[in-house]
């Protein structure tokens, strides 16, 4: 029987540099002989495909039916046979993914009950708590700025005033689940190489 693989998540607000330091990550530890596979939500299955369209604002959507959403292509993203978190870390391969419950947590819970959001996720027996959660914590200012530099659409979350919400909220959120969760905070500051040496740090600890 294979031993069962590592699952480390990659949070930050919308700028932060996450998908960058989630690629960087990956190679790095399939260069150090770690049988890695990246994934990230939301997902390319129907429900991530349909909350893309309202993260970019061309479906409506609420606060609470974006969380249910989440919730379930999360199930999804557990579950999918083969290719579901589960199945790959019960074939013993790490899995590395950009955003997860910590996001629903988040960012529908500046605007709808986070109570409510946390216990749908948490207790739902089908979703994998994260060995490590990395947070890369960087300010909405700068964030905002590396996001009008990168592209010439934004999302419904990343004006500043929302970004200072969420990030705030992600707080509380390590407030609530500590002792509970592995969360390791990182200063997202930086180079991209600068950066990488602390979110490596990080994962090493978990190997």
């Amino acid at each position: 029987m294979n031993k069962r693989g590592k699952f480390i998540v990659l949070e930050g607000l919308d700028g932060s540099g996450k998908d960058t330091q989630l690629k960087l990550l990956y190679e790095r530890l399939v260069a150090d002989g770690v049988d890695a596979v990246l994934t990230a939500e939301p997902t390319d299955f129907e429900c991530g495909r349909m909350l893309r369209r309202a993260l970019s604002g061309e479906l409506d959507a609420s606060p609470a039916e974006l969380a249910a959403l989440f919730l379930t292509d999360r199930v999804k993203h557990n579950c999918a046979p083969d290719v579901g978190i589960r199945a790959l870390l019960e074939k013993g391969q790490t899995v590395i993914c950009g955003r997860y419950y910590y996001s629903s947590f988040a960012y529908q819970g500046i605007d709808t009950d986070i109570n409510w959001v946390m216990d749908m996720n948490l207790n739902c027996p089908d979703i994998i708590k994260p060995d490590l959660c990395i947070f890369l914590d960087l300010s909405p200012e700068n964030c905002r700025e590396r996001i009008e530099k990168g592209r010439d659409k934004t999302e419904i979350y990343e004006k500043v005033e929302t970004l200072r919400r969420v990030r705030s909220r992600f707080y509380d959120v390590f407030k609530l689940l500590d002792g509970k969760e592995n969360v390791k905070i990182v200063d997202a500051f930086g180079t991209v190489d600068q950066v990488f040496t602390r979110v490596y740090d990080a994962a090493k600890s978990i190997f």
